[in-house]
């Protein structure tokens, strides 16, 4: 069993504040938080870095590890959501570049963690837009997610896989299962995982509650390839559930008119929900649980908080003398 396990917050939630404000609030304000993870690219804005500045200085490199170590905070993950699988060339060359590029820098940075998602394309090669290929119960959908798996994913990140370990051998590609890409329940992760023994999940259990699916039995059955965890709630609204159910494609639309919405955790399952869950991962490659502040009824301080208050008893319960697990607060 790992000694400890530490909390992380996903940057994104401030991306309209300096990276050394925001340090300095987490460390006055959430001792509990002793790491972050950072956006790099891909759909995912990158204010609180500059990954080509980074990839090319050592010195740049240096100066930014020493803001987060003046803080006592470490670097627990490059985050590059996006669609490297996107049929407009311009943009799956620019979410391919800076997967690519997270690869390299990672190491350097002194994590092994990238989080991303799998992509989706074109359902055939005469579409210009990319399409979920979620079921095949209508005649147009017959087959969509095979073809898009055979000619795109597969070989796609079967290159990406090895381009992994021959650049950074260390490193875990954790995908997030997200509805929209071709990656977002087990069978398609199993199916994932066959490509590269460096492919994780970055396992985000908001999504499976509105998937109607159970996220216990996820952890369960995929626990030993969950690399990375991010905290992040789903509350329903009964009413506009029964009238809409679950596939409402208003979203994002008005918070108070839509059927689920992401929630700080522990406002959507209750906290014994979560130490329970949280419990398993002692024994697993997960070494941080990331808050995704994604609540639009609550601020992002008020709900960082909130969060990191709720793992930190969850982890105290199941790790009662934590450790640092990061190698990277001295640059």
């Amino acid at each position: 069993m790992k000694k400890s396990c530490e909390i992380s917050v996903v940057l994104e939630a401030f991306a309209d504040t300096p990276l050394e404000e925001v340090l300095s609030w987490l460390s006055q304000e959430v001792p509990e938080v002793t790491a972050i993870e950072v956006g790099a690219g891909g759909y995912a804005p990158h204010p609180h870095c500059d990954p080509d500045e980074l990839l090319a200085s050592e010195s740049g490199r240096s100066r930014w590890l020493s803001t987060l170590a003046r803080h006592d905070i470490a670097l627990d993950a490059l985050n590059v959501w996006g669609n490297p699988l996107h049929p407009d060339p311009e943009i799956s060359r620019a979410h391919d570049n800076a997967l690519r590029r997270a690869i390299r820098l990672a190491g350097p940075l002194g994590t092994d963690t990238i989080v991303a998602m799998s992509g989706c394309p074109a359902p055939t090669a005469a579409d210009v837009s990319a399409s979920f290929g979620a079921g095949g119960w209508l005649p147009y959908l017959e087959g969509v997610h095979d073809r898009q798996w055979e000619e795109h994913v597969a070989p796609y990140w079967s290159e990406i896989a090895e381009f992994a370990k021959r650049e950074n051998p260390d490193v875990n590609l954790c995908i997030e299962l997200h509805p929209g890409t071709t990656v977002y329940n087990v069978e398609t992760f199993e199916k994932f995982t066959a490509l590269g023994s460096n492919l994780y999940a970055n396992l985000d259990p908001s999504h499976f509650f509105w998937m109607g699916m159970d996220a216990n039995k996820v952890v369960e059955r995929i626990l030993p390839r969950i690399g990375h965890v991010h905290a992040k709630d789903t509350s329903f609204n009964e009413e506009a559930l029964a009238l809409n159910g679950l596939l409402d494609h208003r979203w994002p639309a008005s918070p108070a008119e839509m059927p689920w919405n992401f929630s700080v955790p522990g406002r959507g399952h209750d906290e014994a929900w979560w130490h329970a869950l949280i419990a398993r991962f002692a024994d697993s490659p997960v070494r941080s649980v990331s808050i995704e502040h994604e609540d639009p009824f609550v601020d992002a301080k008020t709900g960082v908080k909130e969060a990191a208050g709720l793992i930190d008893r969850a982890l105290s319960a199941t790790w009662p003398n934590p450790a640092p697990q990061f190698a990277n607060l001295t640059p």
